[in-house]
């Protein structure tokens, strides 16, 4: 067992109570490697580029709210604001009461896979979270010009020395993962993280066969197709530039009429089960096997998110949004 990160913790801060929202409970994920127990959600810190010092302090309250509503999984990546968002997230974690009961998951870029590279990043990704381990560290995309196998020996040299709890990748294909886990010689691949919901199924739906043979779990980013799922941009809205820019193929002037007259389909399926419509799409992810990882900017958000998770519908219900989603009814 490798060893748990210790945060050096400041002296505690006389602080009025708050007493929680309620929420349906958080679930967990058995990991093949690692001290924890994958949490069934989790937030994640992308925050498309705005690092504002109003953005930081409100990511900060939205991080520190979702910590008192039980989330325990954090998502972030060196990319992610160039190491801002490390540092946010490191920051607010430090402050909980134990919130080094947090399964805290970062990312090597894919500008540095190479095994000279590798260290180099963890140590300063470290520095930033103010850990001296993390839980769960992802090579965020493969390169082609660098052999998976060369990253990967580097990545295990690390847990090794307990600095990373357990290895994963994002983005990465069949072929691509199988080679990442041949590539491990002492531990195993225990997640691949990809871009899966309702409406964007490619990434997703090759792995998931063999990740539920070999026990890896399957990270679902943008669990709610970019707010579409929450009832976003039903209303005529366009969306903004940033969103049709990482998301062209749900948001291309050619698709989105057709997605929309779906996801409208989805929200009048939800409102007559009365659940949120992102429940029906967070527990649709979940009846996979995925365990989905939502962004939100504002504490709002994450209440929101938390109060559809304790809307669990029924299977025959999430039969019915899978085939609405599928274009199969109107």
């Amino acid at each position: 067992m490798t060893p748990r990160a210790r945060p050096v913790r400041r002296p505690a801060r006389p602080r009025p109570a708050r007493k929680p929202a309620a929420r349906g409970a958080i679930g967990t994920i058995p990991m093949a490697v690692g001290p924890k127990a994958h949490p069934q959600l989790g937030l994640g810190l992308w925050a498309l580029g705005r690092w504002s010092p109003e953005d930081e302090a409100r990511t900060k309250a939205t991080v520190a709210r979702a910590y008192e509503l039980g989330v325990r999984w954090f998502d972030t990546a060196e990319v992610y604001g160039a190491g801002r968002s490390e540092r946010v997230l490191g920051d607010v974690l430090r402050r909980a009461v134990a919130g080094d009961e947090a399964l805290v998951t970062t990312k090597l870029s894919w500008e540095h896979l190479r095994a000279s590279q590798v260290r180099a990043s963890l140590v300063r990704s470290l520095d930033r979270l103010g850990r001296r381990s993390v839980d769960l560290y992802l090579v965020h995309a493969p390169d082609r010009r660098v052999p998976i196998a060369e990253t990967m020996r580097a990545l295990e040299e690390l847990w090794h020395e307990g600095r990373v709890g357990a290895i994963g990748v994002s983005n990465f294909s069949l072929e691509e993962m199988q080679e990442a886990a041949r590539s491990l010689r002492e531990t195993r691949l225990v997640v691949n993280q990809v871009r899966f919901n309702l409406f964007d199924r490619e990434d997703a739906d090759p792995i998931l066969p063999y990740c539920r043979e070999q026990k890896i779990v399957v990270e679902a980013y943008t669990p709610l197709a970019r707010g579409l799922l929450q009832g976003r941009y039903l209303d005529g809205r366009r969306p903004p530039a940033e969103v049709r820019q990482f998301a062209q193929d749900l948001f291309g002037d050619s698709r989105l009429p057709e997605i929309v007259r779906r996801a409208k389909a989805l929200r009048d399926l939800a409102a007559r089960n009365e659940v949120a419509l992102a429940s029906l799409a967070l527990h649709w992810l979940a009846r996979q096997g995925a365990a989905p990882v939502f962004g939100a900017s504002r504490p709002e958000q994450v209440e929101a998110n938390l109060t559809a998770w304790s809307q669990r519908p029924s299977d025959d219900v999430l039969d019915e949004a899978d085939a609405i989603a599928r274009g199969e009814r109107a």
